[in-house]
């Protein structure tokens, strides 16, 4: 198993599938199934490439298996913060550490850019995410974002590490 900074030559329905796939797995229940069903083969390909975030896969014998994106903090008041935007697991791959690498490699290249404080967001009701980031060393805030994906109101929590 490898994680590497994503090259030109990889497969980016690929990699969008890895955001498709776990969305209808992670968010069953939280977000409206029919939203869920209704999202489109290639979905995320526009954002792979964001020449704004920087986005490492995890290989498994030369499989795509996982995927997370970061960059400097999108938000105005959190500046001078490192965000991860994204960390996506095929649910085979769930629980069995892919996640945790994928997660610290991300971690490590925020710190290689000067970040010490990192922050996302997640789906409240996202318990099995929120206990992986608490796993990691994450911590709660108080800070959240009030969303509506599918028709459903949700908030986003806001948890911090410090990458020191």
């Amino acid at each position: 198993m490898e994680v590497r900074y994503i090259i030109p030559t990889d497969d980016r329905i690929k990699i969008s599938e890895i955001y498709e796939e776990s969305w209808k797995y992670a968010y069953k229940g939280i977000i409206p199934q029919s939203y869920l069903d209704s999202i489109p083969k290639g979905r995320w390909v526009s954002n792979i490439d964001n020449q704004n975030w920087k986005t490492l896969i995890c290989v498994d014998n030369g499989k795509i298996v996982g995927t997370s994106s970061f960059c400097k903090s999108r938000f105005k008041q959190f500046y001078g913060w490192g965000e991860i935007i994204s960390i996506y697991l095929l649910p085979a791959y769930i629980g069995k550490g892919y996640g945790r690498l994928l997660m610290e490699s991300a971690l490590l290249e925020l710190k290689k850019q000067g970040y010490e404080n990192v922050f996302l967001w997640v789906l409240e009701e996202n318990i099995k995410a929120r206990h992986f980031y608490t796993k990691i060393g994450f911590m709660l805030t108080d800070d959240f974002l009030d969303d509506n994906i599918g028709g459903k109101d949700l908030r986003e929590v806001r948890y911090i590490y410090k990458n020191s």
